[in-house]
């Protein structure tokens, strides 16, 4: 948890950022494959898919604030492809492996937020689907709340997800994974051997 205090902007933006993917994190723990990639929603989601395309968002965000490439300029079929797969796990894909590419990227994702200075000058990329077909001038903090604002989201997809697969709320596992003991208002989760995380 990203817990009040007295701090400069990028460490605020980097404490909220990082307190979303501990949330996106938790999810799996106890899920067994089959779970991480169900669908119980309407939507196609899942954990597991969820867990994936952060990993694909991380890896443009981590390249964009290193890079400070804004995109290409239009959105191709092929960038369109990959957006789109990564909700879903293709054949030999595992929540275990995207995990563990997770927690590779994570700090480097972190990393690359801190080290950038949110009133800098920057591109953001085109937004076809809302009629911005080129790059637009933005400050750099525009950027990184939106990487906030998507997380956040995500974060809030995945807890209704996994509530309805087990009833298991995300910020208990949260705590859980945190090693937090046991309250009046919290009790930790307990999962069953051989499944994600436990």
């Amino acid at each position: 948890m990203y817990a009040p205090v007295v701090d400069q902007e990028i460490a605020t933006l980097v404490g909220y950022a990082d307190q979303q993917l501990d949330a996106i994190r938790a999810a799996a723990l106890g899920l067994t494959e089959e779970q991480a990639v169900a669908t119980p929603c309407r939507s196609v989601l899942s954990v597991a898919g969820i867990i994936k395309h952060v990993v694909y968002g991380l890896r443009g965000t981590v390249r964009a604030l290193t890079t400070g490439e804004a995109g290409p300029g239009e959105l191709d079929a092929a960038a369109f492809a990959a957006y789109t797969a990564s909700f879903a796990l293709g054949e030999g894909e595992t929540t275990t492996a995207l995990l563990a590419e997770f927690d590779e990227l994570r700090p480097q994702f972190l990393a690359a937020m801190k080290a950038a200075d949110p009133d800098a000058d920057a591109l953001a990329p085109p937004a076809p689907w809302a009629g911005i077909t080129e790059p637009r001038p933005i400050k750099l903090r525009y950027n990184l709340v939106h990487q906030i604002e998507e997380l956040a989201r995500h974060a809030g997809h995945i807890d209704i997800i996994r509530e309805e697969l087990d009833g298991m709320s995300v910020p208990a596992l949260v705590l859980t994974r945190a090693g937090a003991p046991a309250n009046q208002f919290f009790q930790p989760y307990v999962a069953r051997p051989g499944t994600i995380d436990s």
